[in-house]
This record gives C-alpha cells, sequence and structure tokens, in this order.
C-alpha cells in the first residue's frame, strides 16, 4: 500500500519540477495530474535487472491515461553507458515512430537514468523526461538536477548535457528487491551529503543506521526526501556547474572515478567507489591540516559500519593519476578536488601536486 507522499520542488525558473517520494508508488503508479493528459506516447527505457520487476507493472498503469506505451531493454551495468547503445535506442524510437510529443521514462538506476536522460535530449533535440529510479544512489543523487550522458574509453560520462526531468517518481519500497551490495552503494551518496552538506543530517545517519540497514521505510522516505532537498538547493544555485557550489556533490568522485575507469568497470560499483574516494579526500584534507583526524575517523568510521569499503587497492599510484588527470571537471588551471573543510562543509581545492594525492592513495 502506498502511503502519503513526501514532495520536494525543484524551482528551477525555466524548467521547474517536483520530486515525489511515496512508499509504494509503483505498486499504485500514476503519473502526477499535470503530466496525464499532456504524452500520447511514452517509451520506457529500462534494464534487464529491473525489467523483470516492473516493467508489465508500470507499462499496465501508464496504458490507463497513454495511448501508446512502449518499452526498450537493454543490458544491465555500466557498459551499458555508451555511445553504441545510445545509438541502438535513438534507432528503436525512429522504429517507434517518436515525436517531439513522446515521454522518455527510464526505469532503473543510475546506469539507466543517465542513458535514457542522454537519449531524451538528443533525439530530434528533446523530448520529455521522466525519472523513476529504483536504486538508492539514483533516487538521492542522480535522478535530480539533469545531468544525463555516456561513457567514452578514456572515462566517464564524457559526452553529456544538462536535460532536466518532467519529475521525479521516488519509491523507497522498491530498494527491498536490491541485493545487499548493490544498496549499501547507495548509502555512500547519502553519507556524502551529510559528510560535505549537512553537520546535522550527518548525525541523524549515524542515529538511523540499524533502520537503514534494515531498510525500514519509516526511515527511508524521510532520509531520501533529505538528501533530494539538499541536491534540490544545490541544483538551484548552481544548475550548470558554474559557480562552484554544485561541485561539492563530487564529494570522492574524483578519485572515486579514477578507481572505476583503472579497474575497468568491473571491480567495484560507483558507491563503493565513491566511498573509497570520500576516504582518499578525507587522508588528503588531514595532510593539508584542512580538518583533524577525528573528523576523518567519524565519517570513515560510518562507512564502515554501513558496509562500504574504505581503503584503496594496490593498484598502480601513476595509472590513478593519470585517469585523474582525465576528469570531466578539469578547468584551466588542471584537476581541483572537494576537500572538506569540517564536517557538513567543504570547498574546492587547486590539484595539492602528485605527492600528496599518492599519500592519500595508501
Amino acid at each position: 500500500m502506498a502511503t502519503g507522499p513526501s514532495i520536494v520542488n525543484v524551482d528551477l525558473p525555466e524548467t521547474p519540477y517536483k520530486v515525489v517520494i511515496q512508499t509504494g508508488l509503483l505498486e499504485e503508479f500514476s503519473l502526477p495530474t499535470e503530466l496525464k493528459l499532456r504524452y500520447p506516447h511514452a517509451v520506457i527505457i529500462t534494464d534487464d535487472n529491473v525489467g523483470k520487476l516492473w516493467l508489465n507493472k508500470l507499462k499496465r498503469r501508464l496504458q490507463k491515461s497513454i495511448a501508446q506505451v512502449d518499452a526498450i531493454v537493454v543490458p544491465h551495468g555500466e557498459k551499458a553507458k555508451s555511445v553504441e547503445v545510445a545509438n541502438s535506442l535513438w534507432q528503436r524510437l525512429l522504429t517507434f515512430q517518436a515525436d517531439r510529443r513522446t515521454a522518455i521514462m527510464a526505469l532503473g538506476g543510475g546506469v539507466v537514468g543517465d542513458l535514457a536522460g542522454f537519449v531524451a535530449a538528443t533525439y530530434m533535440r528533446g523530448l520529455d523526461l521522466i525519472q523513476i529510479p529504483t536504486t538508492l544512489m539514483a533516487q538521492v543523487d542522480s535522478s535530480i538536477g539533469g545531468k544525463v550522458g555516456v561513457n567514452l574509453p578514456q572515462g566517464k560520462n564524457l559526452v553529456g548535457a544538462f536535460w532536466q526531468p518532467k519529475a521525479v517518481l521516488i519509491d523507497p519500497a522498491a530498494l527491498s528487491t536490491l541485493n545487499d551490495r548493490d544498496y549499501r552503494a547507495g548509502l555512500a551518496e547519502v553519507v556524502k551529503y551529510g559528510a560535505i552538506l549537512d553537520e546535522k543530517f550527518f548525525g541523524e545517519i549515524e542515529k538511523q543506521v540499524i533502520g537503514l540497514l534494515a531498510r525500514k521505510p519509516e526511515v527511508l522516505q524521510p532520509i531520501i526526501t533529505r538528501c533530494c532537498e539538499i541536491k534540490s538547493a544545490v541544483v538551484l544555485a548552481d544548475e550548470r556547474e558554474t559557480s562552484g557550489r554544485r561541485s561539492l556533490l563530487n564529494f570522492g568522485h574524483t578519485f572515486g572515478h579514477a578507481l572505476e575507469q583503472v579497474t575497468a568497470y568491473n571491480k567495484f560499483s560507483h558507491g563503493e567507489a565513491v566511498a573509497i574516494g570520500m576516504c582518499c579526500a578525507l587522508r588528503l584534507a588531514v595532510q593539508m591540516k584542512l580538518i583533524v583526524d577525528e573528523v576523518r575517523a567519524r565519517i570513515e568510521d560510518l562507512l564502515v559500519i554501513l558496509g562500504l569499503p574504505t581503503q584503496f587497492p594496490k593498484l598502480p599510484p601513476d595509472q590513478i593519476l593519470e585517469a585523474m588527470q582525465r576528469d570531466k571537471k578539469k578547468g584551466a588551471a588542471g584537476v581541483s578536488l572537494v576537500l572538506p573543510t569540517k564536517l557538513g562543509s567543504g570547498k574546492l581545492v587547486p590539484w595539492p601536486g602528485d605527492q600528496p594525492v599518492r599519500e592519500a592513495l595508501r
């Protein structure tokens, strides 16, 4: 049974939308009232794992208000986020006779959301996008804010766009279908919000550890809602990453993306890589005397309690440094890193030199 929804408004001047967080939403799915009569055609894009669980239910519910509902299923995993898969989706949309009145619905985790969003942004110069995230990481982070894209062999998200959705529809109950590893990986992004942006929220995460690990709906819905509120506020302040505020959401990501790339995206999930990356950033911040070691220990301890990895694996540091230097956020002055300045606050710091970064990787 669905419970009452929590609503987060993303009040961008040109593209405002709502994030609806409601336990049981997928079982009793219905489009928001303002969208119900807008689309004669919808195309659901999902992966072969999520599709088995939710695709048929979603299609049946949508067919009550939309005349034509089609679906495309892609392979699960990071390798689906490629130009080749995007091209196959464009071709399928042509066969479905998709046009500017077609809505693209991204049903799945971050990979599906980024891929489907990129296809929506580029096909016929832009189709409406509705995000229906089914993983914790996508629910609290990637489905909100309009970043969409695909990977190149040289790095993650090197081809993409800013394309805001028309709505984000979140069902915390979908998290019950995740295996432990995938669920815990999403908790890394939850910790990120508290560690770098909201000290009070960090304390709340610490208090709710048992409920979070047990996936209790009464704990998950407010936690997810708070993450969405923080993400919304950051996006409103810096939609296209021009002021530096939105870059704080990349805490741990420069290290983490490099780790994913060097291990060919098949050893660590994104959340696990981000957890390790946050710990590297924390060690670097201690070296640079931006934080005291007690702050590092408190954040790292929470990650350990949540079952996340914290130690960088034994890999050639030169490969990691090279991958970090290819980060898409590299500016004229080189790569910058998001480092904490205290619990709940951080800043963008210029590259401190290779040797301090090597030390942080140990």
